[in-house]
């Protein structure tokens, strides 16, 4: 490979990362509940693209491809519990436009409850605003298995985010 090939490959991955950094690491932190291992899943998955970027980059989503690994690596770490860490009830400041924070924080613990890949499913599915078949190939889960656990996992979560969002219903 020449370096002109293999500085516009890096300079086309650099791109890629500006443009998905933001919407994977929100999503990472949603399935994480914790900002450092939010950090470290999304660090995580952009090094696996990197190893493949030659032929990711050729596919017709490199994001769904990234998107993939992240919900794979988040599973596949949780499975392993080599997770040392604890998490705390104290989160550092972060700006955002919620009109209660403490709402937020609530709902991360509340998903934290769930098992991961009812996490991922419910992640894939709502925050994301995936389709049922996308997060079925995200997941590598059949259609049903996503309706059936989104439904569960949503019956789950109700009762633990009622008093913190008593206005509304999920859905």
């Amino acid at each position: 490979m020449s370096t002109s090939t293999a500085r516009t490959s890096a300079e086309e991955f650099a791109d890629f990362v500006h443009a998905t950094g933001g919407a994977l690491y929100r999503t990472a932190l949603l399935l994480t509940g914790d900002h450092h291992l939010a950090e470290d899943l999304t660090q995580t998955t952009y090094a696996r693209v990197f190893a493949s970027w030659r032929r990711v980059s050729r596919a017709d989503s490199p994001a769904a491809y990234a998107r993939r690994v992240l919900l794979n690596g988040f599973i596949s770490h949780r499975r392993l519990r080599r997770n040392a860490e604890t998490p705390t009830s104290t989160l550092p400041d972060d700006p955002g436009s919620d009109a209660d924070p403490s709402a937020r924080i609530d709902l991360l613990a509340a998903l934290q409850r769930l098992s991961p890949t009812d996490r991922a499913v419910l992640v894939a599915r709502y925050w994301e605003d995936r389709s049922v078949s996308q997060t079925a190939a995200d997941l590598g889960l059949t259609e049903t298995a996503v309706r059936t656990r989104s439904k569960r996992a949503l019956e789950r979560l109700r009762p633990l985010v009622a008093d913190i969002f008593p206005e509304r219903t999920i859905r």
